[in-house]
């Protein structure tokens, strides 16, 4: 190996093997490590069958420090599913790897999806492995490296969003509370984004309370994805009057003395749940501390909330999005209170003339008409633009009897106009008196982004949302029945489950060992799936495998696995077969030793066999 003979070293090994059987450690982990540093896949490969030759032999030989730098080896060159393996291969021998190689292992790892899901069963397991470990409170120094490493379960959260596994970020989120974790203020914007993906406003809105008092110039940067999640939820639960106090509030806070406070707090909290600390989690966080390495975007996730100059302030989608959510719901008083307000507050915000014109545009008159009433009415003026710009349009779509409406309104008004001045009765034959000459609207950017954002719209998305958080409530507090009640009237009002639906329930069987009942639950996610009712979800098929192995119903995890391989979904065979042999290591250990079977017997005999040959258990 010295000499850079690796293909002479290793058939060294081979025949050593045969004849003497392994090495001793010294030389069995200097090969490990000198094939660690090769360039070449290949030899990396061969690095890693050798370690799962020697494990299967003999784990003792094998030292962390060698394992962990072929780990990191194998992550760097994007092969996160033998990476992981060595990673699993450290934790059973229950020492914690290196904290720092294990950051930059994650990072190379979450750069796929493969290596994402990997990469996040790996800090579970490893904190729960740990974590059973304790017996006693004082124990828990060992955990001081990785409870010290807030960057390490950040990275970890970000990849979960990415990839939309909510059943996998709440966990991990659970064990930061655990263990003990102290975040940062990356921390607060991935908890805010996990909130946000799972639609937990309401922890959202309790993190705002200390939030609004710790923000400080030098981290705004940071806690504008926080608002950018919070105001993303408001608009999906069609909370127009919460969104539009929101964008009032932000940039009231741009005053000075009112969003900047002189002195922080050493530290705040990020409730997770219930405050009752027997169903609920907390995990503390420090404002003033941030991990520079941790690179979030310049840009916030759903483009509602952007920095400019140092201040907080709302994007034309955001309000694009206020704009269409009133005139959805019919209710567009709270637009016009959002202009009234903002005008009396002295906050330039936005003309109520564009918005006009891009409703008309848009092709919502009475929208437009509603909101030159209640402007009128508090004394603020439109302009006569607005006003012609809707009479002709009411004159193009012939609704004669609201454009007579307009006119006789028009008339009354003139007089005070700033932009009119005129004492002849002002009737559609002198329009063409009053404006010099027609110009049509031109396509504002509002009116894009309206547009734009028209097309996104869901307008049943937060009944969906209402009932998914009653059923993530019911179920946390394990109340199941409740939830099942909640669910069924979400199909009775015809409103579909989502992949988060199931999630949820699927969590609450699983916490109260309910196997049975979730193999009732599982018939119903595959009638959808059938039916393309629900988008495939690795993270709940993930978990539902994990369940039935937990519950010994072979069957169905041969029937998941399946169904993950038909439609190439990763399964993490490794992950299977160990808690196959935690739980089930003796089961029909001799398979042919039962004479007298029953059909189900066989049956059951016959799944066990096939789980055992598919997750290579002799």
């Amino acid at each position: 190996m010295k000499d850079g003979n690796v293909e002479e070293a290793l058939q060294s090994f081979s025949n050593y093997k045969k004849l003497h059987g392994l090495p001793e450690p010294r030389v069995l982990n200097s090969m490990i490590v000198s094939l660690s540093y090769m360039s070449s896949r290949r030899w990396l490969q061969r690095a890693f069958d050798m370690v799962l030759s020697v494990y299967q032999i003999n784990r003792n030989l094998l030292n962390c420090g060698s394992l962990m730098r072929l780990a990191l080896a194998l992550a760097r060159d994007q092969m996160p599913v033998p990476a992981s393996t060595v990673l699993r291969i450290i934790m059973e021998s229950r020492k914690l790897p290196d904290v720092d190689m294990l950051s930059i292992s994650f990072l190379h790892m979450l750069k796929s999806q493969v290596g994402s899901y990997l990469a996040t069963d790996v800090l579970i397991e490893t904190c729960e492995s740990f974590l059973d470990q304790v017996t006693d409170r004082r124990e828990m120094k060992k955990l001081d490296p990785i409870k010290n490493n807030a960057t390490l379960f950040n990275m970890v959260l970000e990849s979960c969003v990415n990839f939309k596994c909510i059943i996998m970020a709440q966990k991990v989120m659970e064990l930061m509370s655990l263990i003990g974790v102290v975040g940062d203020v990356n921390t607060v914007v991935m908890a805010s984004r996990v909130f946000e993906m799972v639609g937990q406003r309401d922890e959202l809105i309790h993190m705002k309370r200390s939030i609004d008092s710790l923000t400080s110039l030098t981290f705004l940067q940071y806690y504008q994805h926080f608002y950018d999640s919070l105001l993303s939820l408001h608009f999906k639960y069609n909370d127009m009057d919460a969104a539009a106090k929101f964008l009032i509030d932000l940039h009231q806070e741009r005053k000075p003395g009112v969003f900047f406070c002189g002195g922080l707090q050493k530290q705040s909290i990020i409730q997770i749940g219930s405050g009752n600390m027997k169903s609920g989690y907390r995990i503390m966080f420090d404002p003033e501390k941030v991990d520079r390495g941790f690179v979030l975007g310049t840009e916030s996730q759903f483009g509602l909330v952007v920095l400019t100059d140092g201040n907080l302030l709302h994007t034309e989608k955001a309000l694009a999005k206020l704009v269409i959510g009133c005139v959805k719901s019919r209710n567009m008083h709270i637009l016009s209170s959002f202009f009234i307000t903002s005008r009396k507050d002295g906050l330039e915000l936005i003309s109520p003339q564009d918005v006009v014109n891009a409703c008309i545009q848009m092709g919502w008159l009475h929208s437009a008409h509603d909101i030159i009433d209640d402007l009128e009415s508090a004394g603020i003026p439109v302009g006569i633009t607005g006003y012609i710009s809707l009479l002709r349009a009411y004159e193009k779509e012939n609704k004669s009897e609201e454009f007579n409406c307009l006119l006789q309104q028009i008339q009354k008004i003139a007089s005070t106009m700033d932009d009119i001045h005129t004492n002849s009765p002002f009737t559609i034959k002198n329009i063409a008196k009053v404006v010099k000459y027609e110009i049509p609207l031109s396509s504002s950017s509002l009116f894009a982004a309206l547009a734009d954002e028209i097309k996104h719209y869901k307008p049943e998305e937060h009944l969906t949302l209402e009932f998914n958080n009653s059923v993530l409530f019911f179920c946390k507090a394990k109340m199941m029945e409740d939830a099942l009640c909640t669910y069924k009237r979400m199909r009775e009002q015809n409103i579909r489950p989502t992949s988060h639906t199931f999630c949820h329930i699927l969590r609450g069987y699983s916490s109260m060992d309910m196997h049975r009942e979730i193999t009732m639950l599982w018939g119903e996610i595959k009638r959808r799936l059938e039916y393309g009712e629900l988008d495939l979800d690795r993270d709940l098929l993930d978990c539902l495998v994990l369940n039935f192995l937990k519950g010994g119903y072979f069957s169905r995890v041969m029937e998941i696995i399946s169904y993950m391989s038909k439609h190439n979904i990763y399964c993490d065979k490794w992950k299977y077969r160990h808690a196959f042999l935690k739980l089930h290591k003796n089961l029909y250990r001799n398979l042919n030793s039962l004479h007298d079977k029953t059909e189900a017997q066989s049956k059951r005999i016959e799944d066990v066999r096939a789980f055992r040959l598919w997750a290579s258990i002799k």
